[in-house]
Order: structure tokens, then C-alpha cells, then sequence
């Protein structure tokens, strides 16, 4: 394979847990809410997925087999991310706290709690933990990276051409209005919480079976964050966040590829070139993008 291909291939794989979960929070922000504790359902997510996969190897043979199996796997970490934006969508909805105080504590919680438990897990020889991964079904790539691509025109087409899309955005621009019509916005915005939950599941599950076996503390590394920078900057769209993921993706691979090929350029500057490019992305795309107009305003049913 050529280095551009090798480069293209690596900036799909790169962009496929940032796409999920940002589709995932679009989704969310389209309702009104701003979902600062991805990072912490990433996270959880991928310790769910690669738990999930470890414990499979216990459940009754015909169900999935003697060997671990990664798709038990993606279900675990889709619940896990259910259940704890669940929790979120208690505080935030139900009780309309402050959704970027209940964010943090979900990101401290899920850090703390994923640590913790991994300290409980047997290890292998080395002291590495390892399971199966997720199998590449063509040029190296696993489902879920055609499942992100492929989730992108759907989520558009729901938000923009169907009535419960369009309900959800009025949820998110005027919820008293909303409510006026007889749509349930807290329901509404609940909903969405969940979905976004789910796709953050699957962004975590990616880094711990599907990129690589094996779970570590903070794998999530800050992919969260950039997932809220790419739906901002990709203007509350899924063909806007498809372009910011593509162009994070890029950069995280001309990094990895600059070490390979080696650039002479310090090391921590190319460790940091994806993060200045979202950071740039963020500073020139934000400029010109309407936000949900009751973004991150708490709702009270009057």
C-alpha cells in the first residue's frame, strides 16, 4: 500500500470514534442541551466494550461461541453509555441543573470509576490486558467506521426531513413554544440525551476493540472535547461534522506519519498539530454558525 493510501485509510480510522460521537452530541445540542460529559461516556464506553468482550467467553456457548466476541462487546458499551446519560439526563432535564457543572462530574466520575475498576481486572502475561478485537472487514477497517459514514446522511435526513427532527429542533430554539404545540420537550430532549449516549458508546467501544484490544486509563485522551469543538464548528450539521472529523483525522495521522517518515519538526509539536487544528477550526468556523438558540438553557415545564 502507498503512503497516501496508507495516509487516507489511517485518516478514516482516525476520524470514525470523533464522527460517532459527534453525531451523537449534534443530535443532543439540536434539543437544547449541551452534553459536556462526553468525554466521560467515551470513556465509559470503552471499558464497557472491552469488559463486555472479556465476559462474553462466560455466557453459554450458543449464544456467541467459546471465544471472546467484540459485537457483546458494542452492545455493553452502547447500554453503558445509555445508563450513565441517563444519569446525566436525570439532573439536566428532570431537574434542570446546570448542564455544564453535571458534565464535569460525569467526565471526573466515569475517570475515576473506569481507573478504579481496571485495577480489578485480571491481568495477562506482561501485565497487559488484551481481548479479541473487532474483525476488519476490508483495508484494515471495522464495521463501525462504515457505520459512522453511513450514520451521517441518516442522522441529516431524520433531523431535517422528518416531523419528530423538526419537533426536536424546536425543543432546541423555542421549548415554550414547543410545548405551547403539544410537543414534550423534556421527553424530547431525554430522548436525544440517550441516542447521544449510545453513540458515545460506540466512539468508546472503537478505541478499546476496535482500534486496538486492550483498555487503558484515559484512553479517551480528550476525544470528547473535540467531538463538542467538531459539532460546533461543523455548524449543528452532520455533513459539517463529517468535514471537522475528516480534517482532525488528517492531522492526527500527518503526525503519526511525520514521526514514521521523520519530519524534522519537534516531537511535542507534532503531538499537538490535531489539537491546534481543532483549535483552528473551532476559531475561524465558529465565527459564522448560529447555535440552537436555547442552547444550554435548563427547561421548566410551566
Amino acid at each position: 500500500m502507498t503512503v497516501v493510501g496508507g495516509a487516507l485509510l489511517g485518516t478514516l480510522s482516525l476520524a470514525t470514534p470523533l464522527l460517532l460521537a459527534a453525531l451523537g452530541e449534534t443530535v443532543v445540542q439540536r434539543s437544547g442541551v449541551v452534553n459536556v460529559g462526553l468525554e466521560g461516556m467515551m470513556l465509559t464506553g470503552a471499558f464497557a466494550a472491552f469488559v463486555g468482550t472479556v465476559l462474553s467467553v462466560h455466557l453459554p456457548y450458543h449464544l456467541l461461541g467459546a471465544d471472546p466476541n467484540p459485537y457483546f462487546g458494542l452492545v455493553v458499551a452502547v447500554l453503558a453509555g445509555m445508563l450513565i446519560a441517563l444519569v446525566f439526563a436525570l439532573f439536566v432535564v428532570r431537574l434542570a441543573a446546570n448542564q455544564v457543572v453535571v458534565g464535569v462530574v460525569v467526565n471526573l466520575l466515569a475517570l475515576g470509576l473506569t481507573g478504579t475498576l481496571l485495577r480489578t481486572l485480571p491481568r495477562t502475561g506482561g501485565g497487559f490486558l488484551q481481548t479479541q478485537a473487532l474483525p476488519q472487514i476490508f483495508f484494515n477497517q471495522t464495521i463501525l467506521t462504515p457505520l459512522a459514514f453511513i450514520a451521517v446522511p441518516c442522522v441529516w435526513w431524520w433531523l431535517f426531513r422528518t416531523r419528530r427532527g423538526l419537533e426536536l429542533r424546536a425543543c432546541g430554539e423555542q421549548p415554550v413554544a414547543a410545548e405551547a404545540a403539544g410537543i414534550p420537550v423534556m421527553r424530547r430532549r431525554t430522548a436525544a440525551i440517550l441516542f447521544g449516549g449510545a453513540m458515545a458508546g460506540l466512539a468508546g467501544a472503537f478505541l478499546s476493540v476496535g482500534d486496538v484490544p486492550t483498555f487503558q486509563e484515559g484512553m479517551s485522551a480528550g476525544r470528547g472535547f473535540i467531538a463538542l469543538a467538531i459539532v460546533t464548528s461543523g455548524r449543528w450539521n452532520p455533513w459539517g461534522c463529517l468535514i471537522a472529523a475528516l480534517v482532525f483525522g488528517f492531522t492526527d495521522r500527518l503526525q503519526i506519519q511525520g514521526q514514521a517518515i521523520g519530519l524534522h519538526i519537534p516531537h511535542d509539536l507534532l503531538l499537538a498539530l490535531p489539537y491546534i487544528a481543532t483549535l483552528l477550526i473551532l476559531a475561524f468556523g465558529s465565527g459564522w454558525s448560529v447555535s440552537p438558540a436555547a442552547l444550554g438553557r435548563p427547561y421548566r415545564r410551566t
